[in-house]
């Protein structure tokens, strides 16, 4: 090892005058931002492996040498120019999870697969120190390598000062010469390791990582990161003395952001193929369906919503268009029922089966635990804040399962707006302010605030039930789908319910039996397979192949809508435009907008979801169908009637009442001065509008003050 590192300027000169010739004269015109020479570990162990492998063992040694080596050849060639060289692309036997580092691997290269957590402020550091003897003004010059404490000379050098030494009892001491020095710029940044690589009911492992020069800066909370670090240990400090145990931070050396997504699931050429072949089966959609959370038995409606989490899984594709707006690609589905219809569960299992998928209940997350919290700054910032990402950033590119979505606290309610449809939230907090990528489909489930919901009429709204949530009406808007599960009690439904609970129930094996090692844990013994058998007898996918088969299409398939997919879907828009016109008897004076512009978009990402399913590179007309199909059915299922409804709340009818009320008000006032309670119901009856609904407007205009009542149930305008 002392041997590579003694020889290590010869082969750094001989690799870089050889292979990195024309980076060399690109420093040397000086039209970088930052002097940064970056090497490819790869092309480095091509060049010389023995070398490549010291560099992996000694690397600050080897590191510097090669800097120091740098810097000379530019001084050779007339130019001072104090460069950084970074290494990166290690090798896999080099990569380590943060939980497993340990003594071996100290001052070491090092890479691993982190989350972001938090960053700190930029703060400057000497890293050439220039030191003034008092006694002669000779100046020495020391590297600083030690970013915890600033090493000083401990004597002027006698071959070219005075040779006094500095100190207790010295003759001389040293100032340090600012303008001289050479500072770098050093941010700390907190990591955590990727949740899919936690085990199960264990913390993930959190380390700060020291961060120089050009990387200050490059990342932002909840960004998956590959980072190639140096471990290295300090002393614990306890009550101001030194103990023998020491903390692990790292250094680093370069970091690969993610450029193409859910690299973290490895897709081997048999998979691929197996996958192909599962894309080509004729009843995909079926086997997709039945392979969202088997062990849930769809009756009536929960077969479309399956189907519909199926495509939200897979999401539509997200667009940059001309003008830098962006068109969201995510499916967000929000699910409201009676307790007990499995809304957690299914939750539970989207959330495990979407790459990147994190799960959060409404009464245990406040709004900056959704979005990203201002906590004090740990790396010494003098009581700064950093930021802290929260669920919606750290699950971007993946999905957000929300269960409880109706106990988040009202004022938090308001973070997730812009997250939901501009996908990046703009945090200003703490005098922190910085925007992060939200990128990620949402799956909410809400319950009634009464325990139950109310019986809906054949013509109620959906929105009649989701006031009942209390959840505000502008957030019905933000979800492409809205389901309404109910628990309803149906014989022949209920038997095979029954049977499905408590053949699942009894299928499982002991949860003490498989800790303790003597019964061997069922979900591991369809690693590898690709179809699993339901108790009904019914094939579905197993979840370790369905994330490779979303990964795969997520990763390599972006279809593009093709002219037939939009002809069908123009023609159902407009056709719904005009379904409700404005001489209809029973909404004479109010246009209906059954369907609005943000239904099309909805609409679109279904259509892409399903060509994306189907590996297709562009969607087809059979796409087109099943989006409209379940586009349609939750519209039909939900009775709503005109879009504003989404957006307000107030349905068509209750509007249509207040302007059919006020009409006949003012009818009457003029026909005879005054109207009377008996002949105002009369006239609103005969246009659809009851009893109720004329005496709640006549109440509202008496306390706005538009009415005013002259004698009992006679009134007339203010």
């Amino acid at each position: 090892m002392t041997m590579a590192a003694h020889d290590s300027s010869a082969r750094w000169r001989t690799y870089l005058e050889s292979a990195k010739e024309s980076e060399i004269v690109m420093l040397l015109s000086k039209q970088l931002l930052s002097p940064v020479m970056n090497v490819n570990f790869n092309d480095l162990q091509a060049f010389d492996p023995e070398f490549a492998e010291d560099v992996l063992s000694n690397p600050r040694s080897i590191l510097t040498n090669g800097r120091n080596t740098l810097n000379e050849i530019c001084r050779e060639r007339g130019e001072d120019i104090d460069c950084i060289l970074r290494v990166g692309e290690l090798p896999k036997d080099s990569r380590r999870e943060l939980r497993d580092v340990g003594s071996a691997d100290i001052e070491k290269l090092r890479s691993s697969e982190v989350l972001v957590t938090k960053i700190s402020e930029i703060k400057p550091r000497i890293h050439r120190a220039v030191f003034q003897c008092e006694a002669c003004g000779h100046t020495v010059e020391m590297l600083q390598e030690n970013e915890r404490e600033l090493q000083e000379p401990l004597r002027c050098p006698p071959e070219t000062g005075c040779g006094e030494t500095a100190g207790r009892g010295g003759a001389t001491r040293f100032n340090l010469v600012m303008n001289v020095s050479r500072m770098v710029n050093n941010q700390w940044i907190e990591v955590q390791e990727v949740p899919e690589n936690v085990p199960s009911g264990a913390q993930p492992t959190r380390s700060q990582v020291l961060v120089e020069g050009d990387l200050v800066n490059q990342h932002l909370p909840g960004e998956r990161v590959m980072v190639n670090v140096i471990p290295v240990v300090h002393s614990e400090i306890k009550r101001g003395r030194k103990t023998p145990m020491f903390d692990i931070i790292y250094h680093l050396v370069s970091s690969e952001h993610e450029s193409a997504p859910f690299t973290e699931i490895n897709i081997s050429d048999e998979d691929r193929e197996a996958i192909l072949e599962v894309a080509s089966r004729p009843d995909l959609m079926q086997l997709m369906q039945r392979s969202i959370a088997p062990s849930i038995f769809a009756t009536g409606v929960m077969h479309y919503v399956k189907r519909s989490l199926a495509l939200q899984l897979f999401g539509g594709v997200s667009r940059i268009n001309d003008d830098t707006t962006r068109s969201r690609g995510d499916i967000h589905i929000l699910l409201m029922g009676d307790p007990g219809v499995a809304k957690s569960q299914l939750l539970n299992y989207m959330s495990k089966l979407s790459p990147r998928g994190m799960f959060a209940s409404g009464g245990g997350v406040s709004g900056a635990g959704l979005t990203a919290a201002a906590v004090r700054d740990d790396f010494g910032g003098g009581g700064r804040f950093a930021l802290e990402a929260g669920v919606l950033p750290l699950s971007d590119r993946g999905m957000a399962a929300i269960d409880e979505f109706d106990k988040i606290q009202a004022q938090d309610r308001d973070h997730i707006l812009p997250a939901m449809e501009q996908q990046r939230l703009s945090i200003s907090k703490g005098g922190v302010k910085a925007t992060l990528n939200t990128r990620c489909s949402i799956l909410a489930a809400a319950n009634p605030v009464e325990g139950r919901f109310t019986r809906r009429g054949p013509n109620e709204s959906v929105m009649t039930s989701f006031k009942e949530t209390g959840l505000p009406p502008p957030l019905a808007s933000r979800f492409d789908i809205i389901w309404m599960l109910r628990d309803e009690v149906r014989a022949e439904d209920d038997e095979r319910i029954a049977r499905h609970i408590l053949q699942v129930r009894t299928r499982g094996v002991s949860e003490t039996k498989i800790e303790g090692g003597t019964e061997f844990d069922i979900r591991d013994s369809n690693e590898g397979e690709i179809f699993d058998t339901g108790v009904d007898g019914s094939d579905h996918l197993t979840i370790d192949f369905l994330r490779k088969y979303i990964a795969y299409a997520k990763r390599n398939i972006h279809p593009d809508v093709s002219e037939d997919s939009i002809a069908i879907i123009q023609d159902y828009y407009t056709k719904e435009r005009q379904s409700f016109s404005k001489s209809s008897a029973t909404y004479q004076d109010t246009e209906v907008i059954p369907i609005t512009p943000r239904a099309l978009e909805a609409l679109i990402r279904l259509t892409e979801a399903h060509a994306k399913m189907n590996l297709r590179e562009k969607t087809t007309t059979e796409d087109a169908k099943v989006a409209l199909a379940v586009f349609r059915h939750w519209r039909e299922e939900s009775g709503i009637e005109d879009e504003s409804e989404l957006h307000s709340g107030v349905s068509v009818s209750q509007r249509n009442a207040s302007m059919i009320v006020r009409n006949a008000l003012k009818d009457l006032c003029s026909e005879r001065g005054v109207a009377e309670l008996t002949a105002l119901l009369n006239r609103c009856e005969s246009s659809g509008v009851s009893e109720f609904q004329v005496e709640e407007v006549v109440k509202k205009m008496l306390r706005a003050g538009e009415l005013f009542e002259k004698s009992n149930n006679h009134y007339s305008f203010a």
